[in-house]
């Protein structure tokens, strides 16, 4: 096995998965800063599994910038941790399937408007995804993994879109280096 060309394999997936991303943006992203922007809240990041190590990440970064976000794992709200969640907070939804059950257990209790909801979903006509008046459409043609199972490339693009987010609220809010 040649190391170097699998690891240049999965740097190519990646890289496809960014650029296809990047044809994708548009206006959901501008309408999704505008929104932000406006909001009186925080954002309330929520996912699972790989997801939910990708909405930590994208909080700890929104964090660096000023902007206010928490991450909140579906099943610890259900069991006491609802209470961080207030009416004026936008709820960011990340999802590769778009069916994450735990996801749809917890949306019951966060808001039953669907302005609050933006979603960065690898599968855009999900029921989660049709519960988002804001989507990111994070679909990947292939995963790099060898079995196309393990996220990988879908990662990447996601954690790359709340990246992108993160800088523009930084350059928003005048962040100097002091």
């Amino acid at each position: 096995m040649n190391y170097i060309s699998e690891a240049l394999r999965v740097f190519d997936s990646q890289i496809s998965g960014l650029c296809q991303v990047k044809e994708q943006l548009a206006a959901d992203f501008e309408n999704a800063i505008e929104t932000i922007l406006k909001a009186n809240g925080k954002l309330v990041l929520c996912g699972v599994g790989k997801s939910g190590l990708i909405a930590k990440k994208i909080v700890a970064t929104l964090a660096s910038t000023s902007t206010e976000a928490v991450f909140l794992h579906p099943t610890e709200a259900l069991h006491g941790d609802l209470g961080r969640v207030k009416p004026e907070d936008y709820f960011v939804l990340i999802s590769k399937s778009g069916s994450t059950e735990e996801l749809f257990k917890l949306i019951p209790f966060l808001s039953n408007d669907s302005s609050r909801y933006i979603g960065l979903i690898g599968t855009k006509n999900s029921i989660l995804a049709k519960r988002c008046s804001l989507l990111f459409d994070c679909e990947v043609d292939r995963e790099a993994c060898l079995n196309n199972q393990a996220p990988t490339t879908s990662t990447t693009v996601t954690l790359s879109i709340g990246d992108a987010m993160a800088v523009v609220f930084e350059k928003v809010a005048g962040l100097s280096r002091e």
